[in-house]
Order: structure tokens, then sequence, then C-alpha cells
């Protein structure tokens, strides 16, 4: 007779295997729901850098229990735009000028990759789902819908990459995209701001349409710069008034 060589005995029963999880679709569909919802509030500065976001809060406001509050956080927390810290809890993300600058060289290296990796020409059906969601874009500016364009931008953003070929990159890109919306909720409220990335986006079909890689890459390039130097504008303000105002109340005592 030989011996059980891990040492379980005939008569001794294996344990049986664990059932799998079962996910509730529809708490999932509530986590990314509410998700989203932060996410806009995040990108379109309702919510401000380093504000709070707290489960009570939550709870009340979107009629979550509290464990589904606490993952809806760690959701949010995935996607980049919160972070947690010891006795504080969760803050919408802030980011200093030097985080700033290396998120944006990050993102000018993905999506200038990207644009180069595009064969021309491109395929007319392409061509015709990106003039869609362009059109789509315009029409929600035009209205004032910034929820809408918000949405639009990111799927016109996702279509435009996705001609690179290249599906991790793709993801690479709209994940650091995303790490971004807090810095881009300065630029994203104003007129002006909005009309320009319009203009690009038209900017960037028509190269597309003529084949012309290098005007390509120069646009994707350009169309950082507006969300970027606004955030580090505002930053340098923030940080001379707040100079200003230690030099004004010595030992820190307000008068």
């Amino acid at each position: 007779m030989t011996s059980d060589p891990i040492g379980n005995g005939a008569g001794q029963q294996r344990p049986s295997a664990v059932a799998p999880v079962l996910r509730d679709r529809n708490t999932d569909e509530t986590i990314r729901r509410v998700a989203d919802q932060l996410e806009e509030e995040i990108v379109l500065g309702l919510l401000h850098p380093r504000e709070r976001l707290v489960e009570d809060d939550l709870c009340e406001r979107f009629n979550l229990k509290r464990h589904v509050a606490r993952q809806v956080l760690g959701e949010v927390e995935r996607r980049g735009l919160i972070e947690r810290r010891r006795h504080v809890g969760a803050l919408v993300k802030s980011f200093t000028a030097s985080e700033v600058t290396q998120l944006y060289a990050l993102r000018e290296l993905l999506e200038t990759d990207a644009a180069s990796r595009i064969v021309f020409p491109v395929d007319a059906a392409k061509l015709a789902e990106l003039e869609t969601l362009q059109a789509q874009h315009d029409a929600a500016a035009q209205a004032g819908d910034l929820r809408r364009v918000f949405r639009v931008n990111m799927a016109f953003h996702r279509a435009f990459f996705a001609l690179s070929g290249n599906q991790v990159l793709v993801d690479a890109i709209h994940e650091y995209e995303r790490r971004t919306h807090a810095i881009r909720s300065v630029s994203i409220v104003f007129p002006v701001y909005l009309e320009k990335a319009r203009a690009e986006h038209h900017q960037m079909i028509d190269a597309l349409r003529r084949g012309d890689r290098d005007d390509l890459i120069a646009l994707c390039r350009a169309h950082l710069v507006p969300s970027r130097d606004a955030y580090l504008n505002a930053y340098h303000q923030r940080s001379a008034a707040a100079a200003a105002f230690d030099l004004s109340t010595p030992n820190g005592d307000i008068e």
C-alpha cells in the first residue's frame, strides 16, 4: 500500500472548491453610474481639487448604502481622480506644477506616438465616425451642455487614437487623459478654450483626410497645451497670493 505523498489519507475528504463570488449587477451599475457622475463633476470643476468626498454625503445624495458608497470612492480612486489621506479621508486629487508638467509630458509622448502610427489613407467609414462625433461635440458646445461636451469629447479622442491600431496604447492614453481631469477643470468651462478645442478637432479631421502626418502630430501636441497652461497659471497665481498673504500676516496672525 502506497502512502499519500501529500498526506491525504484514503478516507480524508478533499476540501470542496470555493464557489465563485457572484456580483450584484444592480450594485455594479450603481457604482459605475455614481462614479461617472462624480468624474463629470470633477472635470467640470463642480468638485474642486482638495475638496473632500464624504461617505455620509454620498449616501444621502445618491441614496446609497454605506458599503456601496465606499465602493464608489474606491472606483473613483482607481480612475486616479481622488486620493485618500490619513485622518482626512478622500479628496479630489490636486497637483503640483511639477506633477502637471510630468503628466502632460507623458500624455504628449503617448498621443503623438499614436498619431505617428496612423496608416494613411484613413478608412472613409472611420473618418465619417469622427465627423459624426465632432458634429455632436459642436452641437453640445453651442447648447452649453458641458456634460455632453465632456462625454462626446472623450468618445472623439478614443475613436481618433483607435486609428493607431494599438489598443494597449489607446487604453494608456485614456488612462492618463482621465488622470488629468482635475487639471482640465480649470479650462473646460471657459468658452475660449472650448472653441479652440473644437477648431483643433476639425483641423485633426482635415489632416487625416489629407494624410498629413506632420500636421497631425503637431496638432496633437498643441491640443494639450491650453489645459496644461491654464492650470499652471492658476497654480502660480494661487501660490503668489498665498505668499503675499503670509508676508502680510507675520507669524500667521490675522489682524
